[in-house]
């Protein structure tokens, strides 16, 4: 019986992982560039700061450079929380600084909740909100990009998550990879296949409409997957641009990233339990693979958790003495799973060449694996302690600009 269920989850998790391999293949090619317009939507563009005194001017002073008419968009800092002069720069750089102060409803979703309830007040009204993290940077043309995609009728777009800071450790290096992989083949096959796309947490364009109508109501620790399913929901697919480029900082060791990781893995399980079954219900009714698509994509927490629990009962099933008690779908077709496994290693590889990866990064493709084996204690511990509702702030202190971010990435 035991042996029977052992088996029967490998099938569906190698299904699962076929599926996505197989969707990687789309990502090869880029599709001809869409319609192109002139600057003619209005943003509000939000910062969520947390204590950000020390990274938050480099990140207004780039916004405040952007190619487009100055006009059009308004930059407001989420200044929640905060204890330092995060505020105090924001003002003293002519943006707006709005400061929340709730120590009970603490994170970015509960902030943006905030700020977008305050931006409903103000006499103006805009097309359109962007969000960004206060560690970002953002390419000069990234509402110009926005603006195109709004205008050919897109209502959520998320944009080329990049890191700012892919040599400074190992670690940094390994989220480079990961961003590399999920744009070229996660995101940009979805895109291409009129699939819904995932937002990723900054660089994120909303039409203020959808936004009124719906309201924000993402307050996970994953504001962002929520915000994703809350869309599919309602037929509404994220797109995804993979042109407009956003730097984001990412912790240099390795205790630091643990602990954002876990955070990001408590909050997909809420969401998950929250939103698959529904999403995939909706989706078999409707016939729509877009909706089916998402929900597998909330499940994928539960697939590393399952996976890692299966792979170590049938290694220690292998050492153990005697004969396997428990039957391995690699023992039915070797060759096959062989070559899947092979193909699933490479992906990561050809991310970097395809998105050419500056050659400082292949060295740290050495300790790439150690950095995906450590998802799993970390997802197995998020699975125990996943009614743990409390942020925690990932603290940035690398002061970079955006001509830094591009002359590395050309050297």
């Amino acid at each position: 019986m035991l042996d029977n269920i052992i088996l029967g989850v490998q099938v569906v998790l190698a299904l699962i992982g076929v599926y996505q391999l197989f969707l990687t293949f789309f990502g090869w090619y880029r599709l001809k560039p869409k319609a192109q317009f002139a600057p003619q939507k209005s943003f509000a563009i939000l910062v969520a700061a947390h204590n950000e005194e020390q990274v938050v001017g480099a990140l207004i002073d780039n916004l405040k450079n952007l190619d487009y008419p100055k006009e059009l968009y308004d930059i407001f800092v989420i200044c929640d929380n905060c204890t330092d002069r995060t505020a105090h720069i924001a003002r003293s750089m002519g943006v707006y600084a709005c400061e929340r102060q709730n120590p009970k409803l603490r994170g970015k979703g509960y902030a943006i909740e905030w700020m977008l309830k305050e931006l409903w007040k103000k006499p103006r009204n805009y097309d359109s909100i962007v969000m960004f993290d206060a560690d970002n940077l953002v390419n000069p043309d990234y509402l110009m990009h926005m603006n195109n995609d709004l205008c050919n009728g897109s209502r959520v777009i998320q944009a080329y998550l990049d890191t700012k800071n892919p040599n400074d450790s190992w670690i940094t290096a390994a989220y480079a990879v990961t961003y590399w992989y999920c744009n070229r083949l996660w995101q940009l096959p979805r895109q291409n296949l009129g699939l819904a796309n995932f937002l990723g947490g900054t660089g994120m364009c909303f039409e203020t409409k959808l936004i009124k109508e719906i309201g924000w109501g993402a307050t996970s620790l994953v504001e962002d997957l929520e915000f994703t399913m809350r869309c599919v929901q309602r037929g509404i697919n994220p797109t995804f641009n993979y042109d407009a480029k956003v730097f984001d900082e990412k912790p240099i060791t390795f205790r630091a990233s643990a602990k954002q990781r876990l955070r990001w893995m408590q909050g997909h399980f809420d969401v998950a339990r929250r939103y698959f079954f529904p999403l995939f219900w909706q989706g078999l009714k409707e016939r729509s693979w877009s909706k089916i698509d998402t929900a597998v994509y909330a499940l994928n927490v539960y697939n590393v958790l399952i996976g890692s629990v299966l792979y170590i009962v049938l290694w220690g099933d292998m050492i153990m003495p005697g004969a396997p008690a428990l039957r391995s779908l690699f023992d039915y077709a070797p060759a096959l799973f062989m070559t899947i496994g092979i193909l699933s290693f490479i992906q990561f590889p050809l991310a970097l060449i395809i998105e050419k990866a500056n050659w400082r990064t292949w060295l740290y493709l050495i300790p790439f694996p150690l950095f995906m084996l450590s998802w799993w204690p970390i997802t197995v511990y998020a699975f125990f302690t996943q009614n743990n509702k409390q942020w925690s702030h990932t603290e940035h202190t690398r002061v970079i600009r955006l001509e830094e971010v591009q002359s590395k990435q050309v050297s």
